[in-house]
């Protein structure tokens, strides 16, 4: 606790450093999308337009809907064999391959304890990450067995956004930024500077606060400044530092340079 605590006061003294990160374009790519979900390594673009949930390849596309379900809340592609589509108005989770076919269907309104999803994200194995807004409670959520494997100290504020790798989640709130482990317990805790979105790269975060973004390494308390020419950022991601910034009907393609 005095370690998590000792943390949280650094970060407030060191938040904003005089330090920034600059970029160089690569491209940009005309794209018309609801939802920018992801781009993999191979340069596989998911995106959602409406109901329909696209993943499109250099030489391959594919889509995928369920008219019974309706729009798409939001998506998660981290993992490319599961992806997960979450539908929050029927509290249902869908497991799609690598071909957007369905493998699995996750209704938590036939799962007890009954769960009131808001939030989702991939983890490890057949996990996802689920935020109940019941209980306040971030959970590792095995949807083989309808088992919790880890839960989270209850939150104090509205989530605004979700994040996670195979070993760790970030979850963003309107009071704090929370990392966690993957058993739950807090490693650290940040206070929200006006912080609305973040988005996860091997461990490291770039966090946009107004039209800014800042890019925050692991294990460190710095939030360092990325230069970028003025955009209306819509949505954005990064993939092996290379940032994607969704404007209208644009796909902006930079490398980050980080020294």
């Amino acid at each position: 606790m005095k370690s998590l605590l000792y943390f949280s006061f650094f970060f407030s003294i060191a938040l904003f450093s005089q330090e920034r990160i600059t970029t160089e374009i690569i491209g940009t790519f005309p794209l018309t999308a609801d939802q920018l979900i992801h781009i993999d390594n191979f340069g596989a673009l998911f995106y959602t337009v409406g109901n329909t949930f696209y993943k499109k390849e250099p030489n391959q596309n594919y889509s995928y809907s369920n008219v019974q379900l309706g729009a798409i809340t939001s998506a998660n592609a981290f993992n490319p064999l599961k992806i997960n589509l979450f539908y929050k108005n029927f509290n249902t989770v869908l497991i799609l391959d690598n071909r957007l076919s369905e493998i699995y269907k996750i209704d938590f309104n036939n799962i007890q304890p009954y769960k009131n999803i808001t939030h989702i994200s991939t983890g490890s194995d057949n996990t996802i990450w689920i935020f109940n807004q019941d209980t306040q409670h971030l959970e590792l959520f095995d949807y083989k067995t309808n088992k919790t494997r880890a839960t989270t100290m209850p939150v104090e504020s509205k989530v605004l956004d979700l994040m996670s790798n195979y070993n760790y989640s970030w979850l963003l709130t309107e009071k704090f930024l929370y990392t966690y482990n993957y058993f739950g317990s807090t490693i650290s805790k940040i206070k929200n500077d006006g912080f609305i979105h973040i988005a996860e790269d091997n461990g490291n975060l770039i966090i946009q606060r107004d039209q800014k973004l800042y890019f925050l390494a692991k294990d460190t308390p710095q939030l360092i400044p990325i230069h970028l020419p003025e955009l209306l950022i819509k949505q954005f991601l990064v993939t092996n530092e290379s940032l994607y910034i969704y404007t209208d009907e644009t796909l902006h393609q930079f490398q980050l340079k980080i020294r």
